[in-house]
């Protein structure tokens, strides 16, 4: 029988479908399976966000995808206060480590400010800028 497939581009309902099949998958080849997401926001008095971060834990390690700061909340230390939170939750769930990315005009800076090494460099990506991988040891 020959059956025929079409490709598409995905809704976010699909790609967490997708997600969670590798998860599925993974899961039956490592000892520990786990997977679990991470959002930490910080919010004004309206209620309103002006900072956060997101990442998931996967097997031993925290690794983290975003970490934001609304421009007007900048340099009053609420990366800071992401960065660790994130570092007890990550030490909370066994994790040995954290790994996260940032770009030359973010902040590379501000990691290694924190104890993160730069595991990896890419050039021009985007171009005229590098992008920076960092890992922590926790």
């Amino acid at each position: 029988m020959s059956e025929s497939l079409k490709l598409i581009r995905g809704t976010n309902d699909e790609a967490v479908y997708v997600r969670n099949k590798l998860v599925e998958f993974n899961s039956k080849h490592t000892p520990n399976g786990a997977y679990e997401e991470l959002c930490l926001t910080l919010k004004n008095d309206e209620g309103d966000i002006v900072a956060g971060l997101n990442g998931v834990v996967r097997w031993n390690w925290l690794d983290v995808d975003i970490l934001w700061v609304a421009d007007d909340f900048r340099g009053r230390g609420l990366g800071r206060t992401l960065l660790e939170e994130a570092e007890l939750f990550a030490r909370s769930k066994g994790c040995t480590f954290i790994k996260l990315n940032t770009f030359s005009f973010q902040a590379p800076e501000f990691y290694k400010k924190y104890g993160y090494e730069v595991i990896a460099i890419i050039d021009n990506a985007p171009i005229g800028h590098k992008h920076y991988f960092y890992k922590k040891d926790l």
